[in-house]
């Protein structure tokens, strides 16, 4: 048995799905086009220093991230190449975007006018609103993006947008995000026409590669489908024979327990053994980001390839299993949250449909207490 499998819980992210999924989506690049993959939120919590220097070996060299001190911790642990803040940074910590070499977005005009007041020379993508009416500037507004150009403590590197539509798998949702990328492009063309060069564009995610590779860009910010997932069991339907899931969560049984007929186990007694029951005790819980909407037999977990109904209230450190009908389960062994075992598999969409949500936020929850191994 290997170090990684001596924890409590555990995160295993799978090397060759990641390579294999980099490779799938690089694919449907336009010539000369490069990824730029998001690694936010902790790469989607699958560890985004982990994810970020792995890449780096297969040749990507940008990122996006959130926040500044997401940024920061990626070059405080040497990955290379440019990185994005796709949000808000305060204008006190402009001195760190130098500092650690980040590209900052520009929010709107407002927001390019205090960066400039910051007095350091920064890098920047421009990120303009073609209709999600979110962060950026409008596209409408041509003399407020003339004017960011003319600050000269912003170095325009770039230029974005990102579209809306929720499946662009649908023709309606994908002609919207023609129109978006139209209004996008003719403005980028009308800057350039008045002087002002935009090295980069991006306007393609998850969704926009998969579906409509042909809107193009000098980058696409993969987020989801980097990591093997989808949002929905829906989407995920529809290219899960293109992409692998990386992450696998998985959690060591302390223990066995019987309960007699009638007994009760867990917070409340919320589970009743209506007959003679065996039940597990995973050393796992909402604290590492376990939905606690899957309680009382909401959701299943895997042990020996067979399915164990969670029951009762999910803990914030120990989740309990039914494994009555499943044989010789022992403290030790090893209940599979997200991943396959045996013939059986639970992916990310399957918790997410259970607990109400999407794969992204059910993944980018997952805790720092869990430990994230390569393998």
């Amino acid at each position: 048995m290997t170090d990684f499998c001596q924890g409590r819980a555990w995160i295993e992210l799978d090397r060759a799905a990641l390579r294999h999924n980099v490779e799938q989506l690089q694919k449907r690049l336009p010539p000369g086009g490069a990824l730029m993959p998001a690694v936010k939120a902790n790469a989607y919590g699958h560890g985004a220093v982990l994810i970020a220097k792995e890449l780096n070996t297969f040749g990507v060299d940008a990122f996006c991230v959130a926040s500044v001190f997401e940024g920061i911790e990626l070059r405080q642990n040497g990955v290379l190449g440019e990185i994005l803040i796709l949000g808000y940074t305060h204008p006190r910590y402009v001195p760190f975007l130098n500092q650690y070499r980040l590209t900052q977005t520009i929010l709107d005009y407002s927001y390019a006018l205090e960066l400039n007041a910051c007095g350091q020379t920064i890098n920047v993508h421009i990120k303009i609103d073609t209709g999600m009416h979110r962060l950026g500037e409008r596209f409408e507004n041509r003399k407020e993006l003339q004017q960011i150009f003319a600050y000269d403590q912003l170095r325009v590197t770039g230029a974005y947008t990102h579209l809306y539509a929720d499946d662009l798998s649908l023709p309606a949702d994908r002609a919207v995000a023609l129109e978006q990328s139209r209004a996008f492009y003719q403005t980028v063309k009308r800057m350039k026409e008045l002087g002002h060069p935009i090295p980069k564009v991006h306007v393609l995610a998850s969704g926009g590669l998969l579906h409509c590779p042909d809107i193009g860009g000098d980058y696409a910010r993969p987020g989801i489908a980097l990591y093997g997932q989808m949002s929905t069991k829906e989407e995920w339907s529809k290219v899960k024979h293109e992409l692998r899931p990386v992450l696998s969560l998985k959690a060591r049984i302390a223990l066995v327990k019987d309960l007699h007929r009638g007994e009760g186990a867990g917070y409340g007694h919320q589970f009743k053994a209506e007959q003679d029951t065996r039940i597990a005790v995973a050393s796992i819980g909402y604290a590492d980001g376990l939905p606690r909407s899957l309680s009382n037999g909401v959701g299943t977990v895997l042990v020996h390839g067979h399915i164990a109904p969670i029951v009762g209230r999910i803990c914030m450190d120990q989740t309990l299993l039914d494994i009555t009908d499943i044989p010789a389960v022992m403290p030790g062994d090893i209940a599979v949250f997200i991943g396959k075992s045996g013939s059986q598999e639970i992916t990310a969409c399957d918790i997410a449909e259970q607990a109400g949500t999407i794969s992204n936020e059910v993944l980018s929850r997952l805790g720092g207490r869990l430990e994230r191994v390569l393998v």
